[in-house]
């Protein structure tokens, strides 16, 4: 594959920002306003994708042929490079297989599988249950056969900590990077320290979920970096903040019979055409225009 692809950007990403902040972008205009602000790199959450474009709750309702939809949406708009959550890869090895062409071919940089049962629960909630560490290594293996690009990363997530421990999830993930995973994702950790275990031990970047009202304390990337985390992922940050600001938006319009009081609150229209670049495509309208005028006045003459 062609040094820029996607998954070459992720992995350039990484190597230029330790730990590489990546943050969730919900959809395609989210994604403009994460490139806008700076950041190197995007993140779909599955859980985004439900609660946002679906409104249901994550616990493995949706498909991979909608993730894809998703995906191709937030790769047309931006071109930071997007790692997308496939929570356990929906099906076996030929299903998992069948995801990453697709996710690749919609632009995505990488995927990430966890090692929970098909029935799925979010992180960071109680109940969680896993496949056996043999049957997590088979999901990588069959990921990493199937990708058309060798620089698509690869992410095994192992939700372990909650259910069997430190030490367990830490032995997981040593087997998961056997099998080919790129990174790993450690799921609901609870300390600094802990993570700071599995960069000690594990031979490949850790990625730390540093989602908000969860199992993880909200780390600052100076005390990632100090232990050697590789990637802060904030899946949901700024679609939670959305999603209150629009639950306020709406009882003040239902309340007040008028949103006049929130207009300090909200982006200017010019706001929004600056960051989807509105005004440029109203000059090549115009230039249309003008080409269509001269042709036919040259027919008429």
């Amino acid at each position: 594959m062609a040094q820029f692809s996607p998954g070459a950007r992720l992995r350039q990403a990484l190597a230029e920002e330790k730990p590489l902040q990546m943050v969730g972008a919900i959809n395609a205009y989210a994604a403009l306003l994460a490139e806008q602000a700076g950041f190197r790199a995007l993140y779909l959450s599955g859980a985004g994708v439900a609660n946002a474009s679906f409104g249901l709750p994550d616990l493995a309702m949706t498909t991979a042929t909608e993730l894809a939809a998703e995906v191709r949406r937030i790769t047309g708009a931006s071109s930071l490079p997007l790692l997308v959550d496939a929570d356990t890869g929906f099906g076996p090895a030929l299903s998992i297989a069948r995801t990453v062409k697709e996710l690749t071919r919609a632009g995505a940089a990488g995927l990430h599988l966890e090692d929970q049962v098909q029935a799925k629960r979010c992180g960071h909630r109680p109940g969680k249950e896993l496949v056996s560490a043999a049957e997590m290594q088979d999901r990588v293996a069959a990921a990493c056969h199937a990708r058309p690009d060798p620089d698509f990363v690869i992410v095994a997530r192992t939700d372990a900590y909650a259910v069997e421990g430190l030490a367990a999830a830490i032995a997981r993930a040593q087997s998961y990077v056997e099998a080919g995973a790129d990174w790993i994702f450690a799921e609901a950790l609870g300390s600094l320290s802990d993570y700071q275990a599995f960069v000690k031990q594990v031979p490949v970047p850790i990625l730390a979920n540093l989602t908000e009202f969860g199992k993880t304390p909200l780390l600052p990337t100076e005390a990632l970096a100090e232990v050697g985390v590789g990637v802060a992922l904030y899946p949901l940050s700024a679609f939670r903040a959305m999603a209150k600001a629009a639950q306020k938006v709406y009882q003040e319009i239902r309340t007040q019979g008028t949103q006049a009081g929130l207009v300090d609150e909200m982006q200017t229209r010019s706001e929004l055409y600056q960051t989807i670049g509105y005004y440029d495509y109203e000059r090549q309208i115009d230039e249309l225009l003008k080409k269509e005028s001269k042709w036919q006045t040259k027919a008429q003459d």
